[in-house]
């Protein structure tokens, strides 16, 4: 559940706030989710890391193709924080006005300031203010740039927890990223990660270890997001079919289920969307139909 932060307008004007139990525990690879672990470790050990004149790192740079699940990691984070997650709205900051995207992100810090140690604010689509720096030859350059300027001078006064994502690393500003302490790539998930994935959204249905093998090597290259579209895809045709009278075999589901989802074209096509023919053809071997269980 999202919720708007009450009390001061312009928080609620730039902010919307995801609560601690509302977070899901993303599905990572075994090396992030050992850097995550690690990180949080180190915030909860401030004061060890003090007596060795060490500071806790408090920014991330999260890095990831969209639907990577950077969002619901920094949920996670800030849950097992015990904290609120405020995510910055963008949409309301950036405006066509010249200097009032760089007065609006010194609002939008200015009013959490406050509120800095007691939540983790996450910077999605981060490249959208801090792309870099151009030669100043234009009023748009100009605008930009000082849109750049305003990001890192908040950077620096902000003593909270800051994450920021981005899909575009390679245009993030050379100074903003020196301003974070880690920098986390959030890839594609692998063949355990995938089939973790598959099972949670298909649950409250399971299949086969065998049946979900083959739909592990049939997906690979895919985003979670595009996994669990596949997956409640599924269960929304399963349900519903018997109501039109089709045939609910495994081909047939998962033939109607892939016409209604495409993989953006800037991503790889797992075999499923690649070479649908085949896939069903190996589809139809599955195991056949999931179980609902209790």
């Amino acid at each position: 559940m999202i919720v708007r932060r009450g009390g001061d307008a312009s928080i609620s004007e730039f902010v919307i706030t995801y609560r601690p139990q509302d977070s899901e525990p993303p599905v990572l690879s075994s090396a992030i989710r050992s850097t995550v672990h690690q990180w949080l470790v180190e915030l909860q050990g401030a004061e060890e890391l003090r007596a060795v004149a060490v500071e806790p790192r408090r920014t991330a740079l999260l890095i990831g193709p969209p639907g990577c699940g950077k969002t619901t990691l920094a949920h996670h984070l800030a849950a097992r924080l015990g904290l609120p997650l405020h995510v910055a709205n963008f949409q309301a900051v950036i405006s066509q006005w010249v200097g009032a995207t760089g007065n609006n992100i010194n609002n939008l810090f200015a009013s959490l300031r406050e509120d800095a140690k007691k939540s983790v604010l996450l910077l999605d689509e981060f490249d959208a203010v801090a792309h870099k720096r151009m030669s100043q030859s234009s009023a748009s350059a100009t605008e930009k740039n000082n849109t750049v300027i305003a990001v890192l001078q908040q950077l620096d006064r902000y003593d909270g927890i800051v994450i920021a994502a981005t899909n575009r690393a390679d245009d993030i500003d050379h100074a903003i990223w020196r301003r974070f302490g880690m920098h986390m790539e959030i890839g594609l998930p692998d063949d355990d990660a995938r089939f973790a994935i598959l099972t949670r959204y298909l649950a409250p249905m399971t299949l086969a270890e065998e049946a979900l093998d083959t739909l592990c090597t049939l997906t690979a290259g895919a985003t979670p997001a595009l996994l669990r579209s596949l997956m409640e895809g599924v269960k929304r045709d399963m349900v519903l079919s018997p109501r039109f009278g089709r045939p609910c075999g495994p081909r047939e589901v998962f033939e109607r289920t892939v016409a209604s989802l495409r993989p953006h074209g800037d991503l790889i096509w797992p075999s499923l969307w690649a070479a649908t023919s085949d896939s069903l053809d190996l589809i139809e071997q599955m195991p056949w139909p999931p179980v609902l269980t209790a």
